[in-house]
């Protein structure tokens, strides 16, 4: 197992949570020199509010670990492609690094703001795709 896979095991284990609170499977870890120093879930049905998405949750705990709001020496870790406010949010955190798992063709920030991440951002995508896939798709067809 790659260091990669490792962390983004752990993202769905936060998204795991989400599910079990009824919530969209995403979840989302945060890395510093081989430290989590953030994770979060999806919230926004527990919390009433559009913006407690995993990243974003996430991004908080870091930066409340960390002491400060720039995430200049981590990776964030995430099930899904981010959406273009969770983008926004990892470019103005000045996160180095992105890697997520799925896809997201109808939200995700590659179709709507590909320039949303901070420039010198490298992504990586498709880590544990299959699974990270499986579990928000399973989610939405017990939905409907």
């Amino acid at each position: 197992m790659t260091e990669d896979e490792k962390y983004m095991t752990l993202a769905l284990a936060e998204a795991e949570q989400a599910r079990q609170r009824n919530e969209v499977p995403i979840g989302c870890v945060i890395v510093c020199q081989g430290q989590i120093v953030g994770r979060g879930h999806n919230l926004t049905e527990t919390l009433q509010d559009v913006t407690a998405h995993a990243e974003i949750q996430a991004i908080t705990a870091a930066a409340q670990t960390l002491g400060g709001k720039y995430l200049t020496d981590c990776t964030l870790y995430v099930t899904v492609e981010p959406c273009v406010m969770c983008a926004s949010a990892i470019g103005w955190a000045q996160v180095p690094r992105l890697v997520y798992g799925a896809p997201d063709t109808k939200r995700g920030y590659t179709l709507f703001a590909p320039q949303a991440l901070h420039p010198k951002c490298t992504v990586t995508a498709g880590i544990l795709a299959p699974a990270c896939s499986q579990l928000i798709s399973t989610f939405f067809t017990s939905k409907r």
